[in-house]
């Protein structure tokens, strides 16, 4: 499984649309199939399809990015109507504070990609956790929210117990940070939320069904 694919994936899956899932080979014998050439010329994965049906007319929109890809999607996630009962708590929209910090976290995921890549094919391992501790900042699971029912608990991205796109786009690649250095690194590199988040996360039935036995670093 590819990380970009898997974040398009899970915010898939964290939205509740109904999709139609296509899993490509990426580096088969037998090369893509003609029919995903031609919805992305370039071959890369993630490729989402949205066919808007305007009365008479048919529109399809290909998105070929998975950055873009969960911006569609979360215009989708913020189109929910919000429901809060004693038992559940729904999410709204983000308010503006959120946004920023939302917009920062994935910004700076971007910018962790490359140095993740050079310290694991053992490049500069400090620059890799000066990034990491960049992103653990802005994860700051200490912001708890409580419910009558439940008490303090930890929480995602936008302080409440519903993931954002954000969440979506880093679970595939600090997941696989976790599974090369070992949980027990995280603390000892000042890295404390990284971990608490990352078990939230697998708790998470969206995020919980796209780990794969087998997946792929994201080059």
């Amino acid at each position: 499984m590819c990380p970009f694919a898997q974040k398009a994936w899970i915010a898939l899956e964290a939205a509740e649309v109904p999709y139609k899932f296509e899993q490509i080979s990426l580096y088969g014998g037998g090369g893509k199939p003609p029919w995903f050439m031609k919805l992305n010329p370039k071959g890369t994965v993630p490729v989402l399809v949205i066919n808007n049906d305007n009365g008479n007319e048919k529109e399809q929109v290909v998105l070929a990015d998975s950055d873009l890809i969960l911006d569609e999607i979360k215009t989708v996630m913020d189109s929910v109507v919000v429901v809060t009962t004693e038992e559940s708590l729904v999410t709204a929209p983000e308010d503006d504070a959120t946004l920023v910090k939302i917009k920062a976290f994935r910004y700076a995921l971007n910018e962790f990609l490359p140095i993740g890549k050079s310290a694991v094919l053992g490049g500069d391992k400090e620059r890799m956790w000066s990034k990491l501790r960049e992103l653990d900042a802005l994860i700051d699971t200490k912001q708890q929210q409580t419910t009558p029912q439940k008490g303090p608990s930890c929480c995602f991205l936008a302080g409440t117990d519903k993931p954002t796109v954000a969440d979506c786009a880093g679970f595939p690649f600090l997941w696989r940070i976790d599974n090369e250095f070992g949980s027990s690194s995280w603390e000892s590199r000042g890295c404390s939320n990284i971990p608490v988040w990352l078990d939230l996360c697998k708790k998470e039935p969206a995020f919980a069904k796209s780990v794969q036995s087998s997946w792929w670093w994201w080059w």
